[in-house]
């Protein structure tokens, strides 16, 4: 598990500081620090304006004037790094230097080597840097594990992630290989991150495709194909392409499956359908936010030294795991 900081605030919310004012921050910190009373102290982005007005819109208390500013204020308490993915590892590294737990987007940097850095000096100065992998902190998909385990599905022969949004902007971030874009990355951390739940899997195949805009080495789309431990496959189909959002995760036992109908947004669509021989039943898990839980069970470790499900181990081998993904599609690691 990842190690608790050497000095936590045992009363009142945490003092959060944000690090750009980015799309994602909006639902993913926002909303969940507002529901559980947490405060947002600070934010900073590369366009003063634009950070201006991320705080009017959602009460950030101070705009300072840089990345570095928030991550050394004294009255931050932890920081929040939903930055492009080529700058994560930096000021996840910047704020384990000054001693604050992050919590940081994922992909936790852009390759192994560089995650390797980050846990490295993480794990030495006893800062905790959790890669927010919210899907793993709902109902919903703790459920659908549990069927696994228990043996309610019989013996596991797949597991299927398939990840699709329409295409962001020529602009975005997600189309550049200085920032590590890629679906790969973007997308398809999380089902690698899911065939992790079973075991070590091994990449067998992958396939990209690109869009002209971005060139040949920022993939457009990504389908992995694994090994899972016992014989079981594994595929993870990732498109920055598609025609509308779609995020499911399905379970196969020799006894039956679970299906996921939104394993990462079950705010919008909570069933989780469960077939066995007995038939088929629907369970609904909840419209609490993925988000909500995850800053909730940071929360309680940062505050009260509470175990968390990831530690910076499990953040290296994912992103050993992207790499070799990448490898398999014949594009070289971001």
């Amino acid at each position: 598990m990842s190690a608790a900081p050497a000095a936590r605030r045992q009363t009142g919310g945490l003092r959060i500081g944000v690090l750009g004012a980015s799309r994602i921050a909006e639902s993913a910190i926002v909303g969940p620090a507002r529901e559980l009373g947490h405060r947002l102290v600070a934010v900073a982005s590369r366009d003063p304006l634009r950070a201006k007005a991320f705080a009017d819109a959602h009460g950030v208390e101070r705009v300072l004037a840089s990345y570095g500013d928030v991550v050394n204020d004294p009255e931050v308490d932890v920081v929040y790094n939903p930055l492009a993915n080529g700058l994560h590892a930096p000021w996840n590294l910047a704020a384990v230097a000054a001693g604050k737990p992050v919590l940081t987007e994922k992909p936790f940097a852009r390759d192994r080597e560089e995650a390797q850095r980050v846990a490295a000096a993480a794990d030495q100065a006893g800062v905790t840097v959790l890669e927010g992998f919210h899907y793993l902190f709902h109902p919903l998909t703790r459920r659908a594990f549990e069927l696994a385990d228990d043996g309610s599905l019989g013996e596991l022969t797949h597991v299927e992630v398939r990840m699709g949004m329409p295409a962001p902007p020529p602009e975005d971030p997600r189309w550049s290989l200085e920032l590590a874009g890629g679906a790969l990355m973007d997308l398809g951390c999380y089902g690698l991150h899911v065939m992790r739940r079973f075991g070590a899997p091994r990449v067998v195949g992958a396939t990209a495709g690109h869009c002209e805009h971005a060139g040949p080495d920022v993939d457009a789309r990504c389908d992995v194909e694994l090994e899972l431990p016992g014989g079981a496959t594994g595929y993870s189909a990732n498109s920055m392409l598609a025609d509308k959002h779609s995020f499911t995760l399905r379970i196969v036992g020799t006894r039956g499956d679970v299906l996921a109908h939104n394993f990462i947004k079950p705010q919008d669509d909570d069933r989780l359908t469960i077939t066995t021989e007995a038939g088929t039943t629907v369970e609904h898990l909840g419209s609490r936010a993925t988000y909500t839980y995850q800053l909730e069970a940071f929360a309680a470790h940062v505050q009260h030294g509470a175990p968390l499900p990831l530690d910076t181990a499990d953040a290296v081998a994912n992103m050993g795991l992207i790499d070799d993904a990448y490898r398999a599609a014949g594009m070289n690691p971001r």
